[in-house]
């Protein structure tokens, strides 16, 4: 099978949506087929970088509209592409509406994965309104499978109800051998927090977190949050910090090395991700990968996996924007540690039963050969 997948970035861009596509291609690979990713050459100066099993074509782009690369030959390139089905991916439109013109014109299945709406403030918001209500629809009308990381987003998004036919759950994965616990000294009362440090992920609730450590500080002074990613908003965030008299509590790592995040998630007490918004928030594939290294987690009832994680006791689940919840969820995490060491014994148990990519590569391509088949 030849299967090409159009992320507006991909790996070694640090992002959800790339290190998904990234860690499916590998499995989809492994497994006999033919994989090829077209995308934008962010960062700059990639188009050499060759250490992929597959091909990956980078295309220069002029700029971008909101967190979306625009690229000028994306729709030539598509064309020109040998294939049996395409694989997009939302919240970038351009990438995603080109992919579903090429696949019209080529008489080719195209799968969505629909990772979350589209949305936006300001300018961004009026640009995402009118798209939701014109291309989006077009787009999710010739998609051959609408692809969904947790059931309930079909419920929360506005935009998907109309295709539920169409639509298919397929979870986030994680590598369960690279994301394990490790026998390293951790620091005392250590929370992780990693995300990218910018407008489109102020979703990922730094801000509540720290407002939330502000009050845990009172009964544990020596609380200590690491926070990993970089980005516009880092020094905003620093500042905040500093408002709030954690300049001691709070140390701002910026971009952590692929080889190096593993060993951040174990040097952990607890991972957090406080997210506030549903309809940016797709399933948490963070709290996946600090699973996987047997941490308990503290998060948000809004993100997709949180469900599972309070199902089985892996970690603290509270409202959006709670910030006093969050506060006594982490603190019940930092003075109760053989419930907290049971919860991450839990979330490793979790991880390695539903959410190994093997298990993600499997059940995605049965979705592909049943729609190469549809359309022969």
């Amino acid at each position: 099978m030849k299967i090409l997948h159009t992320p507006a970035r991909f790996h070694p861009f640090v992002g959800g949506v790339e290190n998904y596509v990234y860690n499916l291609s590998e499995k989809l690979v492994e497994r006999g087929h033919d994989v090829s990713v077209i995308c934008a050459d962010e960062p700059r100066g990639l188009k050499n970088y060759e250490s992929h099993k597959y091909p990956v074509r980078r295309l220069n782009y002029i700029g971008k509209v909101a967190n979306t690369n625009i690229t000028p030959m994306l729709p030539f390139e598509l064309l020109k592409e040998d294939c049996d089905i395409i694989h997009t991916h939302l919240p970038t439109p351009w990438s995603a509406d080109c992919s579903s013109f090429a696949a019209t014109l080529k008489r080719k299945p195209l799968v969505v994965t629909y990772h979350n709406d589209i949305t936006g403030s300001g300018l961004d918001g009026k640009i995402a309104w009118l798209y939701n209500q014109t291309f989006l629809r077009l787009l999710l009308k010739i998609a051959g499978k609408i692809i969904i990381t947790h059931p309930e987003y079909l419920q929360s998004s506005a935009y998907l109800s109309s295709y539920s036919s169409k639509v298919e759950v397929v979870p986030v994965g994680v590598d369960t051998k690279k994301f394990c616990p490790l026998n390293i000294d951790k620091s005392k009362a250590n929370i992780f927090f990693l995300s990218v440090l910018d407008k489109f992920h102020r979703y990922k609730g730094l801000a509540d977190l720290l407002k939330a450590l502000q009050i845990v500080k009172k009964d544990v002074p020596g609380i200590k949050l690491i926070v990993g990613g970089r980005g516009k908003l880092l020094e905003e965030y620093r500042k905040m910090a500093y408002r709030l008299d954690l300049e001691n509590n709070v140390e701002f790592v910026g971009f952590i090395p692929e080889e190096k995040i593993v060993e951040y998630y174990n040097r952990a007490e607890i991972f957090a991700l406080p997210s506030t918004t549903s309809t940016q928030e797709g399933f948490g594939m963070v709290l996946l990968e600090a699973m996987a290294c047997g941490k308990p987690v503290v998060t948000t009832r809004i993100v997709g996996i949180s469900r599972e994680v309070h199902e089985c006791g892996a970690g603290e689940i509270v409202e959006a924007g709670d910030v006093r919840g969050l506060a006594q969820a982490i603190n019940n995490l930092i003075m109760d540690k053989k419930t907290a060491k049971t919860m991450g014994i839990r979330g490793r148990r979790l991880v390695e039963k539903r959410y190994s990519w093997d298990v993600v590569a499997e059940n995605m391509l049965e979705i592909y050969y049943k729609l190469i088949n549809k359309y022969k």
